[in-house]
C-alpha cells in the first residue's frame, strides 16, 4: 500500500484527490441510479410490447428492482466496514452491469424478475458507500457542493437514455435487447474505473479531507452527538422524517406528471416528453447549485428554500392556472429535484463524522424509498376517487410544506468534521 500512496501523492500533487474521488463518484450514480434505474421508464414501452408485458407485469419490475434497493441499503454500513468501500461500490457495480447484460438476453419474465431484483440490490450497493464516501474525502465546508456534483451523475443518464434508447429501437428490430446490453456494457466500464481511482479514506494517500488544513479534534462538546445515543436517534429520526417526506412528494411528480400533461391539460405525448427531457437538463443544476448554498448558508435553509421551491411546483400543477404556470411548475421542480439528497447526504455526514456515516445514511435511505413506494400508491387512489391528479399534487405541495417545517427545527449545532 505505500508505493500506491507515493504514487498517489506524486500523480496528483497539484489537485486534491478528493476531487478526483467526487467526479468518480459522479460516475458511479450515472451508472448505478441513472443507468441501472431511471433508463427503465424509456426501455418498458419497447420491452413489454415485444415480451407481451401487461401492465401490471412491468409495474412489478421497476418494483422488484426498488425492493432489492431497499434490502441493500439495511446492510451497507456492515459491508462498508467489513470490505471497505472501494471493493464494495466496485463489485456492486460489476452486479448492475452483469445483470443488465443477462437482461438483454432473457426471454422468460421470472428470469427477468430476478436480474432486475439484483440490479437494485447492486444499487443500494453502489450508491450509499460513494455518497458516504465523500463525508471522508471533504470536510463539512466543502461537503454540499461535492454531494451536490456526485448527485448530478444521475441527470446525465436521464439525458442520455432519454436519447439513446430510442434511436436503437429505431435501428435495431429488438432494440431495447440492444439497449439493455450497451448500458450494461457502460456501467461495467465504469465499475472499473471506480475500482482503479476511489480510495477507501484520506489517510490511505496521506491526505487531509479536502478543505482541511490540520488534524481534527474533538472536545467533549463539539463530540457530545456521538456520545449521546438518544440525542443521534432522534436527530437521525428527525433527518430520515424529512427525507422521507421527499421521496413521497418528489416521486408523485416523477410518476404522474407526463400522464397529467397528457390526460388532463391536453398535450402531445411527444410535447409532454419534451417537458419531461427539461427536467433532467435542468437537473444537472439542482445538485451542485444548492450544495454551495447548503455549504454556505446551512442545511437548514438550503432545506427550506428547497422545499419551498418544490411545494411551488405542485402547487402550479394541482391549480387551474393559466399554461404559462405549467413551464413553471416544470421549471422549479428540475432546478431543485437532485439537490435534497446532495444536501442530505452532507447532513447526515455533518451529525455522524465520517465513521459512522454509511450505517447512519443508509438507515435514512431506507426510510426514504419507504416514501417513495407509498407516494406514488396514494397518490393513484386520490387519483381515482375525484377523478383528477390534482388532489395528489396538492397533498405533495402539503407535504413538501411540512417539510419547510422540520428543516426549521434541525439541531443548529453540529459536528465539524
Amino acid at each position: 500500500m505505500g508505493s500506491d500512496t507515493n504514487s498517489t501523492k506524486n500523480n496528483f500533487s497539484v489537485i486534491h484527490y478528493g476531487w478526483y474521488i467526487m467526479v468518480t463518484g459522479t460516475l458511479c450514480l450515472f451508472a448505478s441510479l441513472g443507468l441501472g434505474r431511471f433508463s427503465l421508464g424509456v426501455l418498458l414501452p419497447s420491452m413489454g410490447k415485444s415480451l407481451h408485458l401487461s401492465y401490471s407485469q412491468m409495474g412489478l419490475i421497476g418494483t422488484l428492482n426498488f425492493v432489492g434497493y431497499l434490502v441493500a441499503v439495511l446492510f451497507c454500513g456492515r459491508l462498508t466496514r467489513r470490505f471497505g468501500a472501494r471493493t464494495l461500490i466496485g463489485t456492486a457495480l460489476t452486479l448492475i452491469g452483469l445483470s443488465m447484460l443477462l437482461i438483454s438476453w432473457a426471454k422468460n419474465f421470472n428470469l427477468i424478475l430476478a436480474l432486475y431484483l439484483f440490479t437494485g440490490i447492486g444499487s443500494g450497493l453502489s450508491n450509499v458507500p460513494m455518497v458516504s464516501l465523500i463525508s471522508c474525502w471533504f470536510a463539512s465546508n466543502k461537503r454540499g457542493r461535492a454531494t451536490g456534483f456526485v448527485a448530478i451523475g444521475s441527470g446525465f443518464a436521464i439525458i442520455l437514455s432519454g436519447k439513446l434508447i430510442p434511436y436503437l429501437n429505431t435501428v435495431y428490430d429488438q432494440g431495447w435487447r440492444v439497449s439493455w446490453f450497451v448500458l450494461g456494457t457502460i456501467v461495467l466500464c465504469v465499475a472499473v474505473i471506480c475500482s482503479l481511482i476511489l480510495r477507501n479514506s484520506p489517510q490511505e494517500c496521506g491526505l487531509l479531507p479536502v478543505g482541511m488544513t490540520t488534524e481534527p479534534h474533538f472536545d467533549k462538546h463539539r463530540n457530545s452527538f456521538a456520545e449521546a445515543p438518544r440525542l443521534r436517534s432522534a436527530i437521525i429520526l428527525h433527518c430520515a422524517a424529512i427525507y422521507f417526506l421527499f421521496g413521497f412528494t418528489y416521486v408523485i411528480y416523477a410518476t404522474f406528471i407526463v400522464t397529467t400533461l397528457v390526460q388532463e391539460k391536453g398535450f402531445s405525448e411527444t410535447v409532454a416528453g419534451n417537458f419531461w427531457s427539461w427536467v433532467g437538463l435542468l437537473s444537472l443544476f439542482s445538485g451542485p447549485v444548492f450544495g454551495i448554498i447548503s455549504d454556505r448558508f446551512g442545511r437548514r435553509p438550503a432545506l427550506m428554500l428547497v422545499f419551498t421551491i418544490q411545494a411551488v411546483a405542485y402547487l402550479f400543477i394541482a391549480l387551474d392556472l393559466p399554461q404559462i404556470f405549467l413551464y413553471l411548475s416544470i421549471g422549479c421542480f428540475g432546478i431543485v429535484v437532485w439537490s435534497v439528497p446532495s444536501i442530505m447526504a452532507a447532513l447526515v455526514g455533518d451529525y455522524a463524522g465520517a465513521e459512522r456515516v454509511a450505517s447512519l445514511f443508509g438507515f435514512v435511505t431506507f426510510i426514504f424509498g419507504l416514501g417513495q413506494i407509498i407516494g406514488p400508491f396514494l397518490a393513484g387512489i386520490l387519483a381515482e376517487m375525484s377523478g383528477s391528479f390534482s388532489s395528489s399534487f396538492l397533498l405533495a405541495a402539503f407535504l413538501a410544506g411540512s417539510a419547510v417545517f422540520l428543516s426549521a427545527f434541525l439541531p443548529k449545532k453540529i459536528q465539524s468534521a
